[in-house]
């Protein structure tokens, strides 16, 4: 069996790691593929090195080095070199990077600089966590370089356009954003094996991720979409809103610059075209009017590891019942 998890950083990478224990620990299945598409709309050039920060958080995630009390970077770090280029006036400061995590950019842009792809540069960085050995592939949604801006009102009047990562962590998404803006984006392709997974898969899962700037940009690659709609799997997707609030993160004020309604609702929506179940969140429950859809409630507090395998198992669930529907 194969599964394929659309995922941006944090809630993403938690969730694939749930769904791992779930698989291997609590069902016993050691030999059912987990395919990871990750999102790259955040990723930044900063002090000359491409930084890919949902993909590492992924990997650091699945591969047991990252830091769990952030749910990002990576466990027991210095900052050594960060400090340093401070003391040479180097720009900018406000996107923190540690000494561990400097090598992985590193190592990322010399590969990269030498020709290779940034798919292969990923199986690469996957290989150094022991991610094949455990049945897992993480792919890039695209290996076309890809940046999402966020337009914001000048306060001289008009309009500017920063990073999104300097919306996201320098100005912690407080300035409201007119719209967003993802370049490279009509020129990209799937990376190679992203519409293999999704046409191939017996189950597709969209994890709490934000739905606008992790998920969204993912499905604007163009092709995805497409897969997605005529995919013979059930796609099964897990609210990042609760109760009218995001479990974490921004995803409120990404919602509220597309005009879209901060609920379990509102998310569902934007996948409408193609997805078939729904996990929201008890404190939702009667909230999702959405007739073709199937929806359950649960308690999708993601707590643990454990925490997280249980919801996975939901979402496995969810998925088995709608593939035996179909085929009654």
């Amino acid at each position: 069996m194969r599964i394929t998890a659309l995922a941006g950083g944090v809630g993403g990478a938690r969730f694939v790691r749930g769904l791992l224990h779930e698989l291997r620990e609590v069902r016993g299945d050691r030999d059912t593929e987990v395919v990871v598409v990750g999102n790259t709309g955040d990723d930044i050039t900063l002090f000359g090195l491409r930084i890919c920060p949902d993909l590492d958080t992924i990997l650091y995630t699945l591969g047991g080095g990252i830091n769990e009390g952030q749910g990002w970077g990576r466990d027991s770090e210095t900052h050594t070199v960060q400090a340093e280029l401070a003391e040479l006036g180097a720009q900018p400061q406000w996107f923190g990077l540690g000494d561990k995590d400097f090598a992985t950019h590193i190592a990322r842009s010399q590969w990269l600089g030498q020709g290779h792809t940034l798919s292969e540069v990923t199986e690469r960085l996957a290989q150094r966590w022991g991610l094949p050995e455990r049945g897992v592939r993480v792919l890039p949604a695209t290996d076309t370089p890809i940046e999402t801006h966020v337009v914001l009102d000048d306060p001289d009047g008009g309009e500017r356009a920063v990073h999104f990562q300097q919306w996201w962590v320098q100005l912690q998404a407080a300035v409201p954003a007119r719209r967003f803006t993802v370049a490279g984006l009509g020129q990209a392709v799937p990376a190679p094996g992203v519409l293999d997974a999704l046409r191939t898969s017996d189950v597709i899962l969209l994890p709490p991720s934000n739905p606008v700037v992790s998920i969204g940009i993912i499905l604007g690659v163009p092709g995805v979409r497409d897969a997605l709609r005529g995919s013979r799997a059930p796609v099964v997707g897990v609210s990042p809103i609760i109760g009218g609030a995001p479990v974490r993160g921004h995803a409120d004020a990404c919602l509220s610059a597309m005009d879209v309604e901060v609920s379990a609702n509102g998310v569902a929506g934007l996948y409408a075209d193609f997805l078939n179940g729904w996990l929201i969140d008890e404190a939702d429950a009667g909230s999702v009017n959405r007739p073709r859809l199937q929806v359950r409630p649960l308690d999708l507090r993601m707590r643990d590891e454990v925490g997280a395998a249980r919801i996975a198992g939901a979402a496995l669930d969810l998925a088995a019942d709608l593939a035996t529907q179909r085929s009654a």
